[in-house]
């Protein structure tokens, strides 16, 4: 019988020593679970271990890689060591341990509360565990909300990271202090907005001073800071100088709730009302005094230059830079749109900038779309469409290849783990050296397996345009006749549209488009 032991924590274990470990409940999690494993004589498939998540999230990656190969029926058994590590919420206890897993000959146990598919009278107490479980998750939910909206109207901080600007007193929880470090930075910025000096141009300022933007101050403090790093994502933009030059928190106002989430079961959020926000008077040392607070804000107010019909534009977030890879910002000037690259206005060596009005990218994309036409209802042109569809072919199957080979490594760490369990049982391997062992063998596979969720992902995008290939003739015949855009169409046909600068020369604007078929 082969088992796929699942591990799950929710709360961050002090001990890490960095953010690829496996923090030492987890390390006992697994212990425990291979012991029970190996006294039952089943072989270990798989361990899939979930840190820092708690039983309500649906995303947790290891636990979806569980559920994809339970359905691949790679495995006999899921063990975990109670049945709240697998999930707190009873309509996943109906979905998986009553419905997927029985349907697919999956055996579900957990040792320390006794669940148990294959005993017929434990589905009772496995619904009432469910049933507690959800009790708590909401209960717990409603508590934490109810504290934290406490200490929120009475303006304690309750935020992960404070402010830029700010820290964290490590004398009185919930209270902010000035982080001199960085506080000059934020008074400059108000400064030279009121000097005139616009958004981008406070970006390039302080981009070519060399000072590090707030997510990479954090990241350079060591706090855990998870967004993902790149050379550009060092550099100040538009929207944290926008950010920062309306945010009261400057002024020594505490500003809390902006954001509440959608529901005790989902991490996702959504805004609130500002008459909803929590918003607490001199809690803290101001960086910026009231006279240039309020000179600021007349400014940014006289600044501001709408560009909100109320409509989403032709191309939002359809249009990236050829040479940093953003989003173009949208641009209007005497009367006429633009989409321009921003980060080359922040750094003069971060990019060389893109550039095209709108009248000129829809030209383009309809002249594209009229030679797509002709080129799909030409009977003459099969032979090049074949020609694309045979090179979308060879790329599935070259990542099938990928993934397998990746997956045979995957199948080695997991045998070399049960080894090196099997030597630490004969004595071969002390507790200490089946441990680093372990995490070694654990951390080397969860990197493979990370490279197989991306290879995945791309195949299934290959696979999405081979399926599409078969209709490309009937959505075209659609637009043969186009002479104008709109949002629905470029949502229908455009996946995105890579924009470069123009040519001195010749003038054109170098243009991709990646078409949705």
């Amino acid at each position: 019988m082969k088992v796929a032991i699942y591990c799950r924590l929710s709360e961050e274990d002090r001990n890490k020593q960095n953010q690829n470990d496996d923090s030492e409940s987890i390390q006992n999690q697994k212990s425990i679970l291979i012991d029970y494993a190996y006294q039952q004589g089943w072989d270990v498939y798989n361990i899939y271990s979930d840190d820092d998540y708690t039983g309500a999230d649906r995303n947790r990656p290891e636990f979806l890689k569980l559920i994809d190969d339970a359905k691949q029926k790679k495995f006999d058994i899921v063990l975990c060591k109670t049945q709240s590590r697998f999930t707190r919420e009873l309509e996943l206890v109906e979905k998986y341990l009553h419905d997927l897993f029985p349907a697919l000959g999956i055996r579900f146990i957990s040792i320390v509360d006794h669940a148990d598919t294959d005993i017929k009278g434990n589905k009772k107490a496995r619904q009432i565990n469910g049933l507690q479980n959800e009790w708590y998750l909401e209960d717990l939910s409603d508590n934490i909300k109810s504290v934290f909206n406490n200490k929120m109207r009475k303006g304690e901080h309750i935020g992960s990271f404070a402010l830029y600007g700010y820290k964290k007193d490590p004398n009185q929880k919930g209270h902010l202090i000035i982080d001199e470090e960085v506080a000059p930075i934020v008074r400059e910025v108000f400064q030279l907005f009121s000097q005139g000096y616009g958004k981008t141009a406070i970006c390039r300022i302080l981009n070519e001073k060399g000072i590090p933007n707030p997510t990479e101050y954090k990241r350079q403090k060591g706090l855990r800071y998870k967004n993902p790093t790149n050379e550009n994502s060092k550099l100040w933009k538009y929207f944290a100088i926008a950010y920062m030059l309306i945010n009261e928190m400057y002024i020594g106002n505490m500003v809390q709730g902006r954001y509440g989430s959608i529901s005790y079961k989902s991490q996702k959020s959504k805004p609130k009302p500002k008459d909803q926000w929590y918003i607490v008077e001199n809690t803290h040392d101001p960086i910026i005094d009231k006279e240039l607070w309020d000179r600021v804000q007349l400014l940014v107010k006289e600044k501001a230059k709408p560009f909100i019909t109320g409509k989403v534009g032709l191309f939002a977030k359809k249009t990236k830079c050829m040479y940093c890879g953003y989003t173009l910002r949208s641009k209007k000037n005497h009367g006429f749109h633009y989409l321009g690259c921003t980060t080359k206005h922040i750094d003069k060596n971060a990019c060389i900038g893109s550039f095209i009005s709108y009248i000129a990218l829809e030209r383009e994309i309809i002249k594209q779309i009229h030679i797509l036409s002709k080129e799909f209802l030409d009977e003459g042109s099969l032979e090049k469409n074949i020609i694309i569809d045979q090179t979308h072919e060879r790329r599935k199957k070259a990542l099938e290849e990928e993934i397998s080979l990746y997956q045979k490594k995957v199948d080695e760490y997991v045998k070399a783990l049960r080894d090196t369990y099997l030597d630490k049982s004969k004595g071969i391997l002390s507790d200490n050296d089946f441990i680093q062992l372990s995490n070694e063998f654990s951390n080397d596979k969860n990197k493979i397996e990370k490279l197989i969720i991306e290879k995945g992902k791309e195949l299934d995008e290959v696979k999405k345009r081979i399926q599409s290939s078969d209709n490309r003739r009937e959505i075209i015949e659609q637009y043969t006749n186009l002479e104008n855009l709109n949002r629905e169409i470029v949502e229908k046909l455009i996946d995105y549209v890579v924009i470069g600068k123009r040519d001195p020369v010749t003038r054109n604007v170098p243009i991709e488009i990646y078409w949705n078929f």
